[in-house]
């Protein structure tokens, strides 16, 4: 249970830490790119050294996470490049970097010419893999960290390589990039844990613990392997502040059916924590996990009961077993538990999205008064104010990730995260685009509106009304229990596709409880692994259809929604028919509708769903006569 003692401590997590290029994630219109001539040079020198052809530099951590602590920009720091996802493949006279399309445009301005960009999913364009592979012919060698690879990525390499009579696949214990880095990296972090209360987390760890346990009976496992932190961190109810935005920390955990050990920096374990843990947790360093499970695989697995693994970890972990005494599970116990949400995180992830759309809502009015005032303000002032109203709100704790405030064609860069010494004015003629969320003790909100306070063209208003239609037609959506998010993606796109217009990123990502704001194992879009895992009750999942015109605008359109049963005429087969409740509560655009291009059934949904935004945040603006006006004419029927 969180004190009133311990909130100061806790709303410290996920404040944003300096990055290797000031912000991560970061790119502004007139970026400076690096020159990344003298760290190739040195890190080339480290291959010879190491008999290493080919050096492979993943965006990952040892825990493969999407959000990485600024010690674990290894990427980045060798290419330049800031963006989330890629990556980097280095020989001796070449470099490649491998990103996909939300990054096409930061790429392309981040990286200087000793860099090739490999658009990932453009025809005729090598995968990152087929590259490495590649240049690799004729015996060369191939190194990577084996901490920030999984195992099946290093078999599916090792197989490749002896296929196209390239050399071998080293796992290396040591990271070239750290030694390039040298003193200049940033340092671990330090921060203690804190614990999350039953008020927030709803259930005690040493339930959860035996519902683990229970899996891995169910899988004829003598133990389970967790090696990514936002499934310790729930397991455990704990919460750190190692990475930027994601309240996690760095730490490794082996269940048993009697034990249960929690592998972490014992400096970051007070005795609080250590007492909340009690008998239930052994605690030992970090690194003890690797020989541990060494000796447990060798102690105790057998050819009926084996140690389980997922397949997110890493080959460093797996290279401590002998194949043969491993179950690799493609979907992680902990993982699927975590995704559906019990009674008490419903509770606070609806209840956080209100209070989250409040702070939108009076932002939304705050920057229109503004604009209409003619103040001067960049994308980087209006981010800053919005976090202002999003402080104000009750048990708010952080942003959950960088604040995506972009206008005219700066919104084109999907994944755009403004600087202030290169960012632009934000212009009531052009288009203004603000994907944001915010981290609360009771649950995490991701949202994007796309915002027009002038005269917008018919051409901003026509793509912005295919994308509401998208939205819409997902967030309408009723299907069979079973269904992933896989088969959905189509309803968002099949407006845009129409009109032979498309988008270069997923519809929809897991949304965490004041966890990381991308959760699996669900997803709505085109990757197969959606297709494993069907959407069930109780999971939170966002619905982002978006179109961007390079150089002009971009829109997307972003509310978070709960799966939830759906009643229906009849139920064919006995089978049980799934749905979206919306709980996000910010209005749409009114001023970006072509009205003419939605049906009735469309405007009804919007109506209702703008009567709901309106009843549930009316209530904070009662004594701001400016914003409740405002928010009466957003959520005006159409």
């Amino acid at each position: 249970m969180i004190s009133g003692s311990l909130k100061p401590t806790i709303a410290r997590i996920l404040q944003p830490q300096l990055s290797v290029l000031s912000r991560a994630m970061s790119v502004g219109a007139t970026a400076t790119r690096t020159d990344t001539t003298a760290r190739l040079a040195e890190l080339r020198t480290l291959m010879g050294s190491y008999n290493v052809d080919v050096y492979i530099v993943p965006s990952e951590d040892a825990h493969q996470s999407e959000y990485i602590a600024p010690v674990d920009g290894r990427r980045e720091f060798i290419s330049g490049f800031t963006g989330s996802a890629g990556c980097a493949i280095v020989t001796a006279s070449k470099a490649a970097l491998a990103t996909d399309g939300r990054y096409f445009l930061q790429a392309e301005t981040e990286l200087d010419s000793n860099w090739e960009l490999l658009k990932q999913g453009l025809p005729d364009v090598p995968t990152w893999q087929e590259w490495a592979l590649r240049e690799a012919e004729g015996g060369k060698n191939v190194g990577v960290d084996a901490t920030l690879i999984s195992a099946d990525q290093a078999k599916s390499l090792t197989e490749k390589l002896a296929s196209r009579k390239g050399g071998s696949l080293i796992g290396m214990d040591v990271n070239l990039i750290d030694l390039v880095w040298a003193d200049k990296q940033p340092l671990r972090p330090k921060a203690p844990l804190q614990i999350l209360g039953l008020e927030f987390a709803g259930k005690p760890f040493e339930t959860k613990l035996a519902d683990i346990r229970k899996d891995i009976e169910k899988y004829k496992g003598s133990g389970l392997i967790v090696s990514m932190l936002d499934e310790i961190a729930w397991l455990f109810n704990l919460r750190g502040d190692d990475i930027p935005f994601n309240p996690v920390f760095f730490s490794y955990a082996f269940i048993t059916p009697t034990t249960a050990t929690l592998y972490i920096d014992e400096d970051k374990v007070t005795e609080k924590v250590r007492a909340y843990l009690g008998d239930a947790v052994t605690i030992k360093p970090y690194n003890a996990i690797f020989e541990d499970v060494k000796v447990f695989g060798e102690i105790s697995a057998s050819a009926e009961s084996k140690v389980l693994v997922t397949s997110s970890a890493s080959w460093a972990l797996s290279k401590s077993f002998d194949e043969s005494k491993l179950t690799t599970l493609k979907t992680a116990p902990i993982e699927a538990a975590k995704a559906v949400k019990n009674e008490t995180e419903i509770k606070g992830m609806r209840a956080s999205h209100v209070r989250d759309g409040a702070a939108q809502i009076k932002y939304f009015a705050w920057l229109e008064k503004v604009l209409n005032s003619n103040v001067v303000l960049d994308e980087v002032d209006v981010a800053d104010k919005l976090e202002e109203f999003r402080k104000e709100q009750k048990n708010f704790v952080g942003l959950s990730f960088p604040t995506i405030s972009s206008t005219g064609s700066n919104g084109a860069i999907i994944h755009y995260q403004p600087e202030k010494k290169t960012c632009a004015v934000v212009e009531k003629s052009k288009v203004y685009l603000c994907d944001s969320g915010a981290q609360f003790l009771d649950g995490t909100t991701d949202s994007t509106r796309t915002m027009h306070y002038g005269t917008p063209t018919p051409a901003e208003k026509q793509s912005y009304t295919l994308v509401l239609k998208g939205h819409m037609a997902v967030a309408r959506a009723v299907f069979p229990k079973g269904s992933s998010g896989f088969i959905l993606d189509i309803l968002a796109r099949q407006y845009l596709w129409r009109e032979g217009l498309d988008y270069r990123h997923g519809t929809g990502h897991g949304v965490g409880s004041f966890l990381n704001v991308h959760e699996g194992p669900i997803g709505i879009g085109t990757r197969m692994t959606y297709n494993e895992v069907p959407l069930d009750v109780g999971m939170f999942i966002s619905n982002e259809p978006g179109y961007y015109e390079d150089g002009q605008y971009g829109i997307r359109i972003e509310n978070v929604v709960q799966v939830v049963e759906k009643k229906t005429p009849f139920s064919f087969g006995d089978k049980k028919y799934y749905g979206f409740d919306t709980v996000t509560m910010v209005p749409m655009c009114q001023n970006l509708i072509e009205k003419s291009m939605l049906d009735e059934e469309e405007k009804t949904w919007l109506n209702e769903y703008h009567a709901e935004v309106y009843e549930k945040t009316k209530g904070f603006f009662e004594n701001d006569p400016y914003t409740l006006a405002w928010l009466k004419r957003e959520t005006a029927l159409i």
